[in-house]
């Protein structure tokens, strides 16, 4: 039996545009894409930390520094709302008591600044 656990994630992003014109997706930065190993057109759900809002979308390659929702997903959104974006992965059940995902955190420009596992503690920096 497999389970779905989260495999990676960007930490408190800054929304730098909605455009609620585009046919869906998000938008995100070449060098944030790569440091969080998403894939291209992979599923990935939106946090948003101001709103409470979320929903599931799929990344598409955007311009450096970008984070942008596309489509119906722009209305979920404002400019400068912090979102934390999830990918998942399927793995064995028998693997995930072990399993330690990735997270990738950002300057206040998009920029990635730190890389590390997943840790758990009763209070956050962030």
């Amino acid at each position: 039996m497999n389970i779905e656990l989260m495999r990676c994630k960007i930490h408190r992003a800054t929304v730098t545009e909605a455009d609620l014109n585009y046919e869906g997706s998000i938008s995100l930065d070449p060098a944030l894409i790569k440091a969080a190993g998403l894939f291209l057109h992979e599923k990935v759900d939106i946090l948003n930390c101001n709103n409470g809002a979320r929903f599931t979308t799929y990344v598409i390659e955007g311009k450096k520094g970008q984070v942008c929702l596309n489509g119906a997903a722009a209305r979920l959104v404002q400019k400068g709302d912090l979102v934390i974006i999830v990918a998942y992965g399927s793995i064995p059940i028998e693997k995930a008591k072990g399993f330690k995902p990735e997270v990738v955190f950002v300057d206040n420009k998009n920029r990635p600044r730190e890389k590390r596992l997943e840790k758990h503690s009763k209070k956050s920096q962030y």
